[in-house]
């Protein structure tokens, strides 16, 4: 795809400094695969005329039709994808591409609406019942194309977002793409994102994560899986989980390409009544430190490590993911939080009954009825003749609804913002937060470490092994949490990821700590071409 570029090395440079906002000093490498590295060093190219949007865009859906027969990770694709490729050079010609996104391949999550396309949620009755396209873009997706990324279409997913297998009704189970034999599970929810990113067909995918659903699939296919603080990314126009676990953020090869995704994200919407109302600017994640381990101070908690229940080969190759962040200059010491996994639900419960509140419910049945009711407002339809037809379907994974329709009415009618028992919630969840604060004042941390998940992937058919992650622990708190690969096993399946992991509003330093160890590791290995 390289060709005569007609245009110096000093211009080149101009404009990719021009396009992230930050002086490029030397030139990102050109790979003979434009999709095989980041995102900047695609945009390098670009700017350097070796290719264009509409050539990367054409290759990355080439790919996704070419591959799919065996990935099954594809939930649906844009028909307007070239179209909007060709309209990104069109604004590179003039010198006015909108960010560093603009021109950028990425997909959605089959739960997301976009302007077009119906939303199936990977379901098959779903997809059934709701066969018409819909008119207007969840918000994340259109804050996407306004950064000027191609959406290139939906990924698959479990249905209705709901397990961690990666296996929908509509397309079938996703395959891992490292998995010669096929039996392996890529985890879930967000299966599709996942393996899209790990495979080359997009830089990167929106997903979503109530208790791991970004996180397990980041683990199992080898990515970057990033679950934000709780709040930064309002949810609008998604086939709605449960709204006070929710949290929407970003899968990809490389941590600066997350970045760069969150970055046209995040940001506060009235659409979503628990996103955060703080105004952020855009483009402070355009560049993230490659030193930023250089003295960081990291709290390794060993009760999340149970290196008694994991293999040799987990607890080894996460030892050397610690010894890595040493290398890189990171102080790293042992941590006791007076918050952890196994007292955290505790601690909530505790503070309640301490308020007089009422009980804590983060799955409260009311909270769910209420997000349905609305995201069907914004479809131009009778709303809740739309509950009412979807209801069997989608309470066929939602069960804390209830079956009787004139109880869901009842539900359906109060805002999830008033809803008592998550109200409750979300106090314990303050009130907890600042005893988890008081570790990272006492110890100047600036993250705790440990395992995403303290195994591989196990088989599809399989039961996962008995031992308990800090998957939901991290939902509970609404804590960042950046999961980076740690490199593969001998059996060449993903070992593991180690998570980064701090306190709310820190998604930054999260980010660019996550980033560092990235960068002085190098331990991702892409999988081999499907076939």
């Amino acid at each position: 795809m390289k060709r005569s570029t007609g245009i110096s090395r000093r211009e080149a440079l101009l404009e990719l400094s021009a396009l992230f906002a930050v002086p490029f000093v030397r030139w990102p490498a050109l790979l003979g695969d434009p999709l095989a590295g980041t995102i900047a060093e695609y945009q390098a190219g670009r700017a350097a005329r070796a290719w264009s949007a509409a050539e990367v865009t054409k290759l990355a859906l080439d790919r996704a039709n070419a591959w799919n027969g065996t990935l099954h990770a594809i939930d649906m694709l844009s028909p307007t994808a070239m179209v909007e490729a060709r309209a990104s050079d069109a604004r590179a010609r003039r010198h006015a591409l909108r960010g560093p996104l603009d021109g950028v391949p990425v997909f959605a999550k089959s739960i997301y609406d976009m302007k077009g396309l119906p939303t199936t949620g990977s379901s098959a009755e779903w997809a059934r019942l709701f066969p018409d396209a819909v008119h207007s873009d969840s918000i994340e997706v259109a804050r996407m194309r306004a950064a000027g990324a191609i959406v290139l279409g939906k990924t698959a997913a479990d249905d209705f977002a709901y397990h961690g297998n990666g296996t929908s009704s509509l397309t079938g189970q996703v395959r891992n793409p490292y998995d010669p034999t096929g039996s392996k599970t890529p985890g879930g929810s967000s299966a599709g994102s996942a393996v899209s990113a790990a495979c080359g067909i997009a830089f990167a995918a929106v997903g979503t994560d109530d208790g791991g659903s970004n996180r397990i699939p980041a683990q199992f296919c080898g990515v970057v899986g990033m679950k934000p603080t709780f709040g930064l990314v309002p949810r609008s126009g998604v086939i709605p989980t449960w709204p006070y676990l929710d949290t929407h953020g970003p899968l990809a090869r490389h941590v600066a390409d997350a970045a760069l995704l969150l970055d046209a994200i995040a940001g506060p919407d009235p659409s979503d009544g628990l996103a955060l109302t703080t105004p952020r600017k855009r483009g402070s994640l355009a560049h993230l430190r490659e030193a930023a381990l250089k003295g960081a101070r990291l709290g390794l908690v060993e009760f999340h490590v149970p290196r008694a229940q994991m293999s040799a080969e987990s607890v080894s190759v996460f030892d050397r993911a610690v010894a890595d962040l040493k290398s890189a200059g990171a102080i790293v010491e042992p941590s006791e939080p007076a918050v952890t996994r196994a007292n955290v639900r505790t601690l909530f419960a505790d503070a309640a009954k301490a308020r007089g509140d009422v009980p804590i419910d983060h799955n409260s049945p009311a909270a769910t009825a209420n997000a349905l009711f609305r995201y069907f407002t914004t479809h131009g339809v009778d709303a809740l003749a739309a509950v009412e037809r979807g209801l069997a379907a989608y309470r066929a994974f939602y069960d804390v609804l209830p079956k009787d329709w004139p109880e869901m009415v009842k539900l359906i009618a109060q805002p999830y913002e008033r809803d008592p028992a998550s109200l409750s919630f979300a106090r314990s969840r303050a009130e907890v937060l600042v005893q988890l604060a008081e570790t990272f004042r006492a110890q100047r941390l600036d993250a705790m470490i440990y395992p995403t998940m303290p195994f591989p992937a196990p088989r599809v058919v399989d039961p996962w092994p008995d031992i308990r992650t800090t998957l939901g622990y991290g939902n509970w708190l609404g804590i960042p949490e950046v999961s980076v690969p740690t490199g593969l096993g001998s059996d060449g399946m993903p070992a593991g990821n180690i998570s980064f992991v701090g306190l709310p509003g820190t998604d930054k330093r999260i980010l660019e700590l996550a980033h560092s160890y990235e960068r002085n590791s190098r331990r991702f290995v892409a999988p081999p071409t499907p076939v």
